[in-house]
């Protein structure tokens, strides 16, 4: 829920509202009663997310994540084709290296 910032053109008294996004606009000042209350621009209604706990993966959209699903399924499916058409059915020969050999401190250089 967003903080609205409203001002009364009667008495300029100036404050912020919490309120949720299907309240109405409030029309009436809490200081002067008159109902020349009007709810300012500003960044007031945008939703920010602060912190370090945010990743803008976390909420996307359900089409969205069908359309990445779909697209992994596909591209798992040409991989796998791929791997299939190979002429050889040998899987390829692993070749193995030993780590080089640790050199310490040789007598001579004490």
């Amino acid at each position: 829920m967003p903080t609205y910032d409203y001002v009364c053109d009667a008495c300029e008294h100036e404050f912020e509202l919490f309120q949720s996004f299907s309240e109405p606009v409030k029309t009436k000042c809490p200081e002067c009663g008159k109902k020349k209350l009007r709810r300012l621009f500003g960044t007031g209604a945008a939703v920010v997310f602060k912190g370090s706990g945010f990743y803008t993966t976390d909420y996307r959209s359900d089409s969205y994540k069908k359309a990445a699903e779909s697209d992994k399924k596909s591209s798992e499916a040409k991989s796998d084709t791929k791997s299939s058409g190979s002429k050889s059915d040998k899987p390829a020969a692993k070749s193995e290296s030993k780590p080089a050999a640790k050199k310490g401190p040789s007598k001579s250089d004490k």
